[in-house]
């Protein structure tokens, strides 16, 4: 898109945010109305419960008091504290179920509490008994009365204990005295039942993430981007990969493709490198990512340094690991698909105490596959376990580690030439079967939390990353278009590479006046080293139109050698600010230092050494404005960092920098359901270029910018009918550069791009479980290097899934690219000088998963 039409994309897109913020009004104004009609019905509850308070008789079944068609929610563990009170119990649920509402009656010395449209998790299916879990209290029974309510009958000693609800977002917690003069009780409020994280049956609708902010904080109460891929929705896709994870996350593709690239993970969010990170800690691998151990995976959008320090201002994807369960959970499953595609995995978890003080988890996984691409396979094992130890009721520590082993074939892709990929099936390999990808990766560390109080907390981490990445092969070199003939060179590279990671951080809550403050201030370590080696020999040509491959390996001999040792070390200082309910401030700087030292050396030649030192602060401030409880207006400005690497013969660079103004609306549109609109400009500055003057030198006048809007919508629009879906309009281009033209467009990057992917599981009836899956990918045409010289084609990639769930067994068929298309997902190399390497897309693919809870 050239200059003199790049600002017509607002004009263009009018309608569009017309019809978003139109929806918005719908879905409000039904929301309210539900609202009310939920209202009423509790109400008419309540006088019903009266009514039969009055007369003295007791319900023998919930179902009697049924006034409404909600879906059932399966209630996954009992939790009994002793208070100063008496006694606290906490029932909590499966993820993503509707609210719980008690109806408390009197029965002689008994508390009867019956909870409609709920059911017993399978871990609870024969029922919980606790005998005098607190003075006054003979016994806590929780029983299943039929297939759509449960009963909680709590025994006094001498009375019948009294019971009041305790407002919770995560559980239905009841507060209990067994001192006399009961009284019926009945909430006048919602009991508002989200993920606890007990529950393996995740929603759509995530209210809460910790990725932006390092805090617990809803999201619309956060002034920035954040999208989060919740576990029901990497079940109900069948995610093995983080790769496909992301792609119902607007603003994010792929900047390799997966294929069996060697060239490893990488994504672009909004244009620019997304850092890759795993519970918040800085997450290295050339090996495809698995979501085997993942819980969710979390987006932040834009320059984000501020938390997580020098890094690329794209933004951030977090993956958050599963946790240990309070509860037994015990999981296996085996995936078959086409292509020979086998792969085992099991999720075990729960406590190693009686007091459920030590908890554990471990995820176990193994893949063997084969692929759409001649000659290509691979496989993947993953185990990894995690302890925690809740030393004091106010404090407690996570062990974790992680060992992951990756191996499989070097495939380059297709050839692009001129303004187009060449037309060769896209089956075909033009690599040679001894290339290969191997890697191990490890890593061990722990998390420490101590609460002082409610307003006051401490966290330490440590974690220590090391993965040797072997990797052989060929590389296309140049192409000749008349006879087809691909030259081609041969790449080894070896080398060990360690990471380490230590930081502090205080939390504090405080008031000034009226005003609300959470401090948020730490610091932070980080010590990474490697060593690689590489070789580039010649190797003989092949024909793409007629490959006859070569077999024959070359002699690993590496010929230039690198020791690289950077120290970084940050401080930083984040408030929110609460000045009204509805009137929130997030502001916070940070400060990072780094230190490079680099050598460089061929073979037979002396070794070279390089040093720089950078520091700089990044900022950033945005502000949050509710008119009304579920609209959140949102303004936010951040910032990154991250140093230039020292060249040979050339001077000491700025760190790059980045820039993002973005401006946006949430809304809670229903209950659980939730929508984002947003507008941004991004802007990378001290891009290196190529110096005019002196080719083999560079010069530091470099900017790439990124602006656009972005929507979303996520969550249960009806019961059992759940959906994600976005859409983004991206103008990424070259704005300032000294070889490459102004106004290009980026590699790999869509102007349009929508993704929708929707469920919905049959909610009562025989079929009762039965669900079925449709999702939509949209990549407009992208550009396949930087500087604009063939084009990728836009596609349009139809997925589905069919799935039966009951009792403690789940069957699912999983299928990608329903219709078949040809499409390409990405051009790997297209900005490290090879742009001949393009990622064909996988055809029809089919998989069938079964998985069963014991």
């Amino acid at each position: 898109m050239k200059q003199s039409d790049r600002y017509n994309w607002l004009y263009l897109n009018i309608p569009l945010i017309s019809l978003f913020f139109i929806l918005l009004s719908s879905l409000e104004t039904k929301a309210q109305e539900k609202s009310a009609s939920v209202s009423q019905s509790n109400h008419q509850l309540q006088i019903n419960l009266k009514e039969i308070n009055f007369r003295q008789t007791v319900s023998t079944s919930a179902q009697d008091l049924l006034a409404q068609q909600i879906p059932v929610t399966r209630v996954t563990g009992v939790e009994l504290k002793e208070t100063n009170k008496g006694l606290e119990v906490v029932l909590k649920t499966a993820a993503g179920g509707q609210r719980l509402v008690p109806l408390i009656l009197p029965e002689g010395n008994n508390l009867v509490i019956d909870i409609l449209d709920a059911t017993l998790g399978f871990d609870l299916r024969n029922g919980v008994t606790q005998t005098n879990p607190a003075p006054g209290i003979k016994t806590v029974k929780l029983a299943k009365v039929d297939e759509s309510s449960i009963r909680l009958t709590i025994a006094g000693a001498t009375q019948a204990p009294r019971a009041e609800v305790i407002p919770s977002r995560q559980n239905l917690v009841l507060s209990v005295n067994p001192q006399g003069n009961t009284a019926q009780q009945q909430p006048d409020h919602e009991i508002e039942v989200i993920a606890t994280g007990e529950g393996q049956e995740a929603g759509y609708y995530v209210p809460d993430a910790s990725t932006a902010t390092g805090t617990d904080t809803s999201i619309k109460d956060t002034p920035l981007s954040i999208q989060v891929v919740p576990q029901q929705v990497l079940k109900d896709r069948n995610v093995t990969e983080v790769g496909d994870a992301l792609e119902t996350v607007p603003g994010v593709v792929s900047a390799s493709g997966r294929g069996t690239s060697s060239n490893g993970p990488g994504f672009l969010i909004r244009g620019f490198d997304g850092e890759q990170f795993r519970d918040g800690i800085t997450y290295f691998s050339l090996a495809p990512l698995s979501a085997t151990d993942v819980e969710s995976v979390e987006v932040l959008k834009g320059p984000a340094s501020v938390l997580f320090g020098q890094g690329q201002p794209g933004g951030i994807i977090n993956l958050v690991a599963k946790k240990p369960l309070n509860e037994p959970f015990y999981e296996a499953s085996f995936t078959a698909g086409n292509f020979n595609t086998y792969q085992g995995a099991i999720d075990f978890s729960g406590p190693l105490n009686e007091s459920k003080t030590v908890r554990y988890r471990l995820n176990l996984s193994y893949e063997n596959y084969e692929s759409f691409r001649d000659s290509v396979n691979g496989e993947s094992f993953l185990v990894s376990p995690i302890l925690t130890w809740d030393i004091s009721p106010n404090t407690s520590i996570d062990f974790y580690s992680q060992y992951v082993s990756d191996r499989e074939t070097t495939d380059e892709g297709l050839v692009a030439f001129g303004d187009e990929v060449v037309d060769v099936p896209k089956e075909r390999f033009l690599g040679e079967d001894f290339g290969e990808f191997e890697q191990k990766q490890f890593n061990l560390g722990y998390r420490f939390n101590h609460r002082f109080s409610e307003n006051l907390s401490v966290k330490h981490e440590l974690q220590y990353i090391q993965f040797n990445p072997k990797r052989l092969g060929t590389l296309a070199d140049s192409f000749d278009e008349t006879t087809g003939e691909l030259a081609r060179i041969g790449y080894s590279t070896l080398g060990d590479y360690n990471r380490f990671f230590t930081n502090a951080e205080v939390i504090g809550k405080f008031k000034t006046g009226s005003i609300k403050h959470q401090l948020l201030f730490g610091t932070e370590y980080r010590h990474d080293s490697e060593d690689p080696s590489f070789q580039f020999p010649s190797y003989p040509s092949i024909n793409v139109f007629n490959p006859v491959y070569t077999e024959e390996p070359f002699a690993i001999a590496p010929e230039f050698f690198r020791d690289d040792n950077i120290d970084t070390l940050g401080v930083y200082l984040q408030d929110q600010i609460e000045f009204l309910p509805n009137l929130k401030v997030l502001a916070g700087v940070r400060f990072d230092y780094a230190d490079q030292f680099r050598t460089e050396r061929n073979l037979g030649e002396a070794r070279t050494e390089l040093e720089q030192s950078d520091s700089d602060f990044t900022p950033r401030f945005g502000v949050v404005y509710q008119p009304i409880e579920p609209i959140s207006l949102y303004a936010s400005y951040t910032t990154s960092f991250v140093p230039s690497s020292p060249e040979v013969d050339s001077p000491t660079f700025d760190p790059e920098t980045g820039r993002q103004f973005e401006i946006g609306v949430k809304a809670d549109v229903a209950k659980q359901l939730s929508a984002t609109f947003a507008a941004f400009d991004l802007r990378k500055q001290n891009v290196l270029t190529e110096d005019p003057e002196n080719p083999l030198l560079s010069v530091q006048t470099g900017e790439l910018a990124s602006r656009g809007i972005e929507l979303n919508l996520d969550g249960e629009i009806l019961p059992g009918w759940n959906i994600t879906t976005g859409y983004t309009y991206l103008d990424a281009f070259v704005s300032e550069d000294n070889t490459i033209p102004v106004d290009n467009n980026f590699a790999n990057v869509p102007d349009n791009q929508f993704s929708l992917w929707t469920t919905y599981e049959l909610q009562k009836g025989n079929l009762e479980g039965l669900g079925f899956g449709l999702g939509f990918l949209y990549l407009s045409d992208r550009f396949g290097d930087l500087e604009n010289t063939y084009t990728l084609p836009g596609y349009f990639r139809t997925d589905a899934a069919l799935f039966y769930e009951r009792n403690n067994w789940r069957t699912q068929l999983n299928i990608e690219n329903l219709f078949d298309i040809d499409y390409f997902s990405a051009s790997p190399f297209s900005n490290s000088g090879s742009r001949l390497s393009v990622e064909p897309g996988a055809p029809f693919t089919i998989s069938g998963t079964v998985s069963v809870e014991f």
